[in-house]
């Protein structure tokens, strides 16, 4: 569901909210997760992504978490 500005079209939104209304982004979500990271494995900015600063700190640490985990590699393989 992306909407358009004059800009051009956005993207969707990667931060959900639960049913309490707390907002969090799912380490699990792993083809979400890729959207926001280059070829190389790098972050996307919160200007590239378009996300608040808050957003972006909860986007951070759950592309973390799913490196940790083994979801999502640190790097490319291809060096």
């Amino acid at each position: 569901m992306s909407q358009f500005t004059r800009f051009g079209p956005t993207k969707g939104r990667i931060v959900r909210t639960s049913a309490s209304g707390v907002p969090y982004v799912d380490y699990k979500d792993v083809d979400a997760l890729r959207r926001l990271m280059s070829v190389n494995g790098k972050i996307y900015s919160r200007k590239r992504v378009g996300a608040s600063a808050r957003e972006q700190r909860m986007i951070a640490q759950a592309i973390k978490r799913a490196r940790y985990m083994g979801l999502l590699p640190f790097t490319n393989a291809t060096l």
